[in-house]
């Protein structure tokens, strides 16, 4: 139920920031810090990068397959640990925040704007599947395989107790 309120509260965040972005940046973009960062209105009908121009169709039924996948594997219990079921979360709020655009709009709307490097332009949703993608493939790397090796000597000395 927490991951429930999690991803909702993601969305609502993504979707308050964005609806910011088209009353306010639409008129002006606003200079936070000169020659390096700004806030700027984008309307992205790609995915990261601005790919694959005007295939929405595709991108929903990428981002369902996702969520569908992020869905199974907590309700199989296949993460084990609450940073990876966190960053799964932090994942399936960004997919749903850019998916409720592309329903709803047709395109992603973007803000953020590293003037400095010339990064291309992002939105919270972008944030929360970046930071969530990074937490997962920790989790993968580093957390996963100890967790499966601590409760398989638990087991092991479970059951060696009860052989006694």
């Amino acid at each position: 139920m927490l991951g429930i309120l999690f991803v909702v509260l993601g969305v609502i965040l993504d979707q308050v920031v964005k609806y910011w972005a088209t009353q306010v940046l639409t008129i002006q973009s606003i200079v936070l810090i000169p020659g390096i960062f700004e806030l700027t209105y984008v309307e992205n009908r790609g995915a990261a990068f601005s790919i694959l121009q005007n295939r929405i169709s595709l991108f929903v039924i990428i981002t369902l397959v996702v969520l569908c996948g992020i869905v199974y594997a907590l309700y199989k219990h296949l993460v084990l640990t609450r940073l990876g079921q966190v960053a799964l979360l932090m994942v399936a709020s960004g997919a749903l925040g850019n998916l409720v655009d592309r329903i709803i709009r047709g395109y992603v709307v973007d803000l953020f704007y590293f003037k400095l490097i010339d990064f291309p332009v992002f939105n919270v949703a972008d944030i929360l599947v970046v930071c969530g993608g990074i937490l997962f493939v920790y989790y993968v790397l580093i957390q996963h395989d100890k967790v499966v090796a601590q409760k398989e000597a638990l087991s092991k000395a479970i059951e060696d107790q009860e052989n006694e």
